[in-house]
């Protein structure tokens, strides 16, 4: 048990400030973005990706964050980062593989 008498103060210079200007919902639309104009083509298509956008909240598609209080948007985009960045290799999209880096060294 601390006998301190005084809590040190954290001051905000001296400490990492996470998310400050960081739009991470808008970050997750773009790879979503991406992720949809990839899977057009039916030669990237497959059951997977089908069930995957079916589970994109409908805060996406109004493009409102305050629609999305969870975070499902990021949470979805965080949680298959692995499958989706294999996609966009796949399909060779630089554009879709700097949407998806972009989000998760900002947000996940």
């Amino acid at each position: 048990m601390c006998n301190c008498k005084k809590k040190k103060e954290i001051r905000v210079d001296q400490s990492y400030v996470s998310f400050t200007g960081i739009d991470c919902f808008e970050n997750a639309c773009g790879v979503i973005d991406n992720l949809l104009r990839i899977c057009k083509n039916s030669e990237y298509n497959n059951v997977y990706w089908e069930k995957f956008i079916a589970r994109i909240p409908e805060a996406y598609y109004s493009r409102d964050p305050k629609e999305d209080p969870s975070e499902a948007l990021l949470y979805l985009v965080c949680s298959n980062a692995f499958y989706i960045i294999e996609l966009f290799e796949e399909a060779c999209d630089e554009e879709a593989i700097y949407a998806l880096e972009k989000c998760e060294q900002e947000c996940c």
